[in-house]
Formats: structure tokens, C-alpha cells, sequence
């Protein structure tokens, strides 16, 4: 029995945004009153006093297929004027294209580029162990999914393994949330139907191979580094507040010990080989009301899922869990090639809606991650190790992240803004300077009035405390390999104008911000330091629509793609930003995509998009490899405003399928590079040769693999 969605988000949103996918994946947050009410003043209050970035710090910086799927179309140029797209490719990336036109919010579409094609590495159901239970929606258990890869995919690493010359690596994967209106029948009884939520959560670690760099990748069945993370995983807490009254429960008094994790977003790679996932939207699992205070300030107690009727720890009223939220919104490290290691949750690093965190080894060589809290008015943070990295010493490298500092960012423009419509200021930039302002050392609360714990778990609380500056939803943050420079995504904010108390700043200049911007910061500094420029590269949405303004880092804005609602983050090997979308239909009317921004030169800020995904779908956890001229990501809740018998998405399926949508890790390559490209259907070797059969569940279509499934299972 599916759970009854409130779906409050209907009639606010915009364009095709669907209300389903607001309650579902974030709790309604928009429908509800902002978490942070905090005093906190938006910097335009204290910009007068500003001084311009130049005088402070002088010059320094830092260092298209179908559902169908039966054939590809070339999408024309958007800028006739650009020299063709076999001769040019911004920053010198071998990764080619022509931008594809942006597809219509109602059309079930998985678009690419011309001379480009696409296929699935893996899909929801898939099994992953050579015992797993084949994928079967009509009889879906918690014990079969919890030996298949998750829903709704999310973060994507593709880590290569040490030695095989590019042709064996390991995937880890996020599993976001479930939508179980698609997933089982409404005859599935309530209990039943919670038991397959729950199941569909956590995280995914699978072994992939490919003949040679450059070709696509399948997955391996019973692969060695395979594992699937559930609510039976032990996570452990480590750092500071570990043991922490506040983190124990009737089930754990040690407070060390979490059974699993929650609503996983995006993540990043560490310098020394792990991975680091970060817990978001926790809050829309527990109900019973908001007990406490810091509660109350993380949106706790409102959950719709009854989790709480299969598990006491999901109810906010029961005494012995009051502590229970306080297990989840953290960053988790996990190593991918440990099959049998602890996944960790960072105490260190503080608690709240984490999109993920992006770790850079400092120039004095501590590590430092950057990360945003993935809500309305919510801010920027910054954590710097105690200890230093060691070069080829990864058990100590695998310490860093327990001990350190923890700071919230504070900006400040250097104009005044002329309306709140996004409209250049008179200096041409959205521009300014900014503090990292400290919240704990390691070893103490930098925050009067709150214990190193209490700064920890309840980090929103301090980073109110310090006045940090209130942000339009901040998601990816992510540096630049190549400059070293900081990019953090906004993805939208429609409450400052409904607020009526939270005016624009310089950092946020639209009151009505339904498309979002992306931020640019250069540490002062160094890394680790306590002073920062920054800048607005993108103040995003459609150049032909004349209700708004849009900037494109000062490139001509009839030349580029429109975006709307930057989510995930990425680099190619030359340093040219990427841009996944997430809300797009709200925003401009389109379905979500990549696309590639440069960031240096003449060409700043032109904005091309690569790719597209099906409606009510957005795209996650991107993986560019120019020089393979791969691309890989995440597509998320395909058809979200479906339900069984009723479905409003093909994907990932070529041929017309009455089963469910599945969302899919989706590779995109060039074509006519020889005969090894496997059919555009999902495949997976078995550990028993290099088949590309995708597996066998009774409803396939033949030998060809073109369908959901072959009738062998045994790949050809």
C-alpha cells in the first residue's frame, strides 16, 4: 500500500515541477516556513562598509535519442557565430559537441548530442551478487532489494583500480530516496510497502570493466568490491562528538554505533582514495513532532514515510530515541575497495543537510573540504584538518577527516544593488569579499554558549550564533583542479520575495529566484584561510524570456544554453565546469540536463548543454572524462508523477514496456569507434566471460538484449 502523499507543493510550483517529487524528496521544505529564523542580516545591510575586493586584495587570486531509442539526432549549434564544433572545444578538452536544444518538460526523452550515444551501466533491481534475486516489480521484497542496486541513484564515483590500465574500476553509488507509488502494487500491504522504502535507501559499491580506456563500462555481477549499504549496516561515529550524550539512544548508549543512513545526496572522491556521501534531507523520516528546539531548527518530527511503525528509532516521541535524528546528517566515508570496512560519519565535520563535500589537499597540506546545507537561507561551510596529509600513507590519510575546524562563510558586496531582479550592479560584477568565520578548533566551541558537541550536532544553531550569511539553497560545492578555485551552486529560493523580511543581497540578488546561480570563490589565503573573493559566474535561467535578467559571467547571453537550477558539480581534465540541473521544469520549462561551462578566457561563462533526461527526471553525480570522451551520470526519478498502472516513463527501456520507470547510471560516448560498443540496453557480465547480457527476469525479448532483460541472463 503506498503511503498517501500531502502533497503541498501543488499549485506552487511552476512550469512542471512536480509536487510529488517536493514531498518525497525534501519533505515539502518550500510549503513550510524557513528553518532558520535566525536574526542573521543578508549582506546588503553591511555592504556600505565594505571594502571593494581590489583595495583589500589587490590583484592576488588563486592559485538527441528518444524513448524509442532506435536511432540518434543531431541537435544544431545554438550559436551560429561559434566555429564549427569539429574544430573548436572550450580550454583545449578533446570532448567535442554540439549543444543539443533544450527538450520540452512533457517529453520522455534521454537526449545527446550528435555522434554521441548512450546506454545504462545499471538500473534500479539490478542484482548485484550472484545469489541476488532477480528483479521482479510485481513481487518486490525488502530481502530481494536489499541485494540489488538501490532507487533513485544519486552521487556517482567511478574509482579505476590500481594496475589494470583503465580496464577494471569500482562504482559507488548514493541511493537517495524511493517513490514507492512506482515501485510495488497498491495491493502491497502497508508494512510491506515501508519494509521496500526502507531497503531501497543507502548505498551501492560495484566492480565495472571495459575492454580498453575510451569504451563503455559494464557491471560484474558478484564483482569482488560489490556491497550493498542498508539499514543492517553498522556505521560508526567518529571525531569530537562520538559518545556524546546527545548521539546516545535506548539502542546505542555508546553513541557509536548508527544502523545505516538516510537520504544521501551528492559526495566526492578524497585525495587518498575513499569516499565521502552526504546525509541530507534526514528530517522528512521522523515524526511525532519537534521535541526540541535544535529539532524544530533541522524541520524534525514532520515525517510522512510511518517509518515509525516498523522501527521506534523514526518516532521524535518516543523517549528512548529522542536522540535518534541526531545519528543523520552527517558526512560518511566509506572505502569502496574494502568490502568488509566500517563505513564512518564525521562528527568533526558537523551536522546538517549536507549536499556532500568536495576535499583538497591545502598548501599546507592539511586537508580541507567544502560544503553547503541544502536549504532556503542555509549556509556555506568549510572544514580544515588538524593533521596533515602523508604522502602514500593512506591509513593515516584515512584519520584526517576526525579531528579539525569548522568554519561557516560570511559575504559582503562591494555595490549596491540597483533592483532585486538581478540586474547588474554599475561595477558589471556580482562581486565582493567574505570571512570564514570559525565555529569550533578541534578541541572547543569557538560559539559562546555552545559546548564542542552541542556546535557539532547542532551546528545549525552556531552558525546562526556567528551571523553567517543566509544563502538561496546552497548544494555542490567544488574546486577546480586546475585553479584551485571554489564553485558552489544555488539552486533556487522563492522566499525572499514571499518572506517579506529577507530582502536581496549582492550574493543573492533576485527576489524571486526560481533558476539559481553559481557562486565563485578564491581563498585569500590559501585554502586554509580565513579570508576569500568571490564572484557570481552564473545568475542562471533563460536569456529569451524578458522577466528577469540572467548573466553568463559577461558572455553574450544570446550565444549560450539556457539553464535553470544548478544541483551537481564536475570538472573535465582541461578545468571547464559542469553543471547538472535539478528543477529545471519549474524554472524554464525544460527538462533537466548537463551542461558544460568555461570558466577562463574570452569564452568565460558560455554555457553549452551536452546532454538531457526524461521528464519529471534530474541529473546527478556527473563524471566527465574528456580525454575518453565519456560521460557518466546519475538519472533520478524518471516519471516521478506516475503510479502503478499508470506510468509517465519509458526509461531506461528502448522498446515500449509496461513496467516501471528505473532510474539508472547512464553512460554517454562517441559512436563509430569499432565493434565493441554493446547494445544500448543494459548489460552486466557475470562473472563468467565478457558477455554484455543484461539479466534475465522472464520478460525479455530475445537474444538481441534490446529489452528489459534476455532470456538467458548469461550475457552473449
Amino acid at each position: 500500500m503506498p503511503i498517501d502523499l500531502p502533497l503541498l507543493m501543488t499549485g506552487r510550483t511552476r512550469g512542471k515541477r512536480s509536487a510529488v517529487t517536493c514531498a518525497l524528496k525534501c519533505g515539502n521544505q518550500c510549503a513550510h516556513a524557513a528553518c532558520n529564523t535566525s536574526g542573521n542580516a543578508y549582506f546588503g545591510d553591511i555592504a556600505s562598509a565594505a571594502l571593494s575586493r581590489r583595495a583589500l586584495f589587490g590583484a592576488a587570486g588563486a592559485g538527441a535519442v528518444v524513448v524509442a531509442y532506435a536511432s540518434l539526432t543531431d541537435s544544431p549549434a545554438l550559436a551560429e557565430a561559434r566555429p564549427p564544433a569539429d574544430e573548436y572545444a572550450p580550454s583545449g578538452t578533446p570532448l567535442v559537441f554540439a549543444p543539443i536544444a533544450p527538450v520540452d518538460a512533457e517529453a520522455d526523452e534521454m537526449s545527446v548530442p550528435g555522434g554521441y550515444t548512450w546506454s545504462p551501466i545499471i538500473r534500479y533491481g539490478d542484482p548485484l551478487f550472484e545469489d541476488s534475486t532477480p528483479f521482479d516489480p510485481e513481487n518486490t521484497t525488502a530481502e530481494a532489494l536489499a541485494t540489488q542496486f538501490g532507487y533513485n541513484n544519486d552521487y556517482t564515483e567511478i574509482l579505476e583500480v590500481p594496475g589494470c590500465d583503465g580496464r577494471r574500476a569500482v562504482m559507488f553509488n548514493n541511493h537517495e530516496y524511493d517513490n514507492v507509488a512506482l515501485m510495488v502494487p497498491p495491493s502491497t500491504g502497508e508494512r510491506q510497502s515501508i519494509e521496500i522504502q526502507m531497503a531501497a535507501h543507502g548505498l551501492s559499491a560495484v566492480d565495472l570493466e571495459r575492454t580498453k580506456r575510451g569504451r563503455p563500462w559494464t557491471y560484474v555481477v558478484g564483482g569482488e568490491r560489490n556491497r550493498r549499504f542498508t539499514f543492517d549496516t553498522d556505521f560508526e561515529l567518529v571525531g569530537p562528538a562520538a559518545g556524546a550524550e546527545l548521539l546516545q539512544t535506548a539502542a546505542d548508549p555508546s553513541g557509536i554505533t548508527v544502523k545505516g543512513t538516510i537520504n544521501n545526496c551528492a559526495g566526492r572522491r578524497t585525495p587518498w582514495g575513499t569516499v565521502l556521501s552526504g546525509e541530507e534531507n534526514f528530517h522528512g523520516y521522523f515524526a511525532g513532532g519537534a521535541q526540541t528546539e535544535a529539532q524544530r531548527r533541522y524541520g524534525v518530527g514532520d515525517g510522512i514515510r510511518k517509518w515509525e511503525t516498523v522501527d521506534p528509532r523514526f518516532s521524535t516521541a518516543n523517549v528512548g530515541f529522542v536522540n535518534e535524528s541526531n545519528r543523520y546528517g552527517w558526512i560518511v566515508e566509506v572505502d569502496p575497495f574494502d568490502p568488509d570496512s566500517t563505513p564512518r560519519k564525521h562528527t568533526a565535520m558537523g551536522r546538517f543537510k549536507h549536499e556532500g563535500a568536495s576535499t583538497i589537499i591545502g598548501e599546507d597540506g592539511r586537508a580541507v573540504a567544502y560544503m553547503g546545507d541544502d536549504q532556503a537561507f542555509e549556509y556555506v561551510y568549510k572544514f580544515v584538518s588538524r593533521d596533515t596529509y602523508v604522502d602514500g600513507d593512506r591509513a593515516h590519510n584515512m584519520a584526517l577527516l576526525n579531528n579539525g575546524s569548522l568554519y561557516v562563510a560570511r559575504f559582503t558586496g562591494d555595490s549596491e544593488l540597483v533592483d532585486a531582479h538581478g540586474t547588474l550592479p554599475e561595477d558589471g560584477e556580482f562581486d565582493g569579499t567574505g570571512e570564514w568565520i570559525q565555529l569550533t578548533d578541534g578541541e572547543s566551541s569557538l560559539v559562546d554558549g555552545f559546548t564542542l558537541e552541542e556546535a557539532l550536532v547542532n551546528t545549525r544553531l552556531a552558525a546562526d550564533a556567528v551571523g553567517a550569511t543566509k544563502m538561496d539553497r546552497p548544494e555542490d560545492v567544488e574546486f577546480s583542479p586546475i585553479t584551485g578555485k571554489i564553485y558552489a551552486s544555488l539552486t533556487k529560493n522563492g522566499d525572499r520575495e514571499e518572506s517579506g523580511e529577507l530582502g536581496v543581497d549582492e550574493v543573492n540578488p533576485r527576489a524571486a529566484n526560481r533558476d539559481g546561480h553559481v557562486l565563485e570563490i578564491i581563498e585569500a589565503e590559501g585554502q586554509a584561510g580565513a579570508t576569500f573573493t568571490w564572484n557570481l559566474l552564473l545568475v542562471a535561467g533563460d536569456p529569451a524570456n524578458e522577466d528577469y535578467e540572467v548573466y553568463f559571467g559577461g558572455y553574450p547571453i544570446d550565444k549560450v544554453s539556457p539553464i535553470s537550477c544548478p544541483d551537481n558539480l564536475a570538472f573535465d581534465s582541461v578545468g571547464n565546469l559542469w553543471v547538472s540541473t535539478d528543477g529545471a521544469p519549474d524554472g524554464i520549462g525544460y527538462n533537466d540536463g548537463l551542461f558544460r561551462v568555461t570558466l577562463e578566457g574570452q569564452d568565460r561563462g558560455y554555457t553549452e548543454q551536452f546532454l538531457s533526461v526524461p521528464r519529471d527526471a534530474e541529473v546527478c553525480g556527473p563524471n566527465v572524462y574528456d580525454e575518453d570522451g565519456l560521460v557518466v551520470v546519475a538519472v533520478q526519478h524518471p516519471g516521478e508523477d506516475g503510479e502503478w498502472g499508470a506510468q509517465r516513463s519509458q526509461f531506461p527501456y528502448q522498446e515500449f514496456s509496461e513496467l516501471l520507470p528505473r532510474p539508472a547510471v547512464v553512460q554517454t560516448y562517441r559512436t563509430g569507434r569499432g565493434d565493441d560498443t554493446p547494445p544500448r540496453g543494459p548489460g552486466h557480465n557475470n562473472g563468467r566471460g565478457g558477455g554484455t547480457g543484461a539479466p534475465g527476469n522472464g520478460k525479455g525479448r530475445g537474444a538481441d538484449n534490446r529489452g528489459p532483460g534476455n532470456n538467458s541472463g548469461r550475457g552473449n
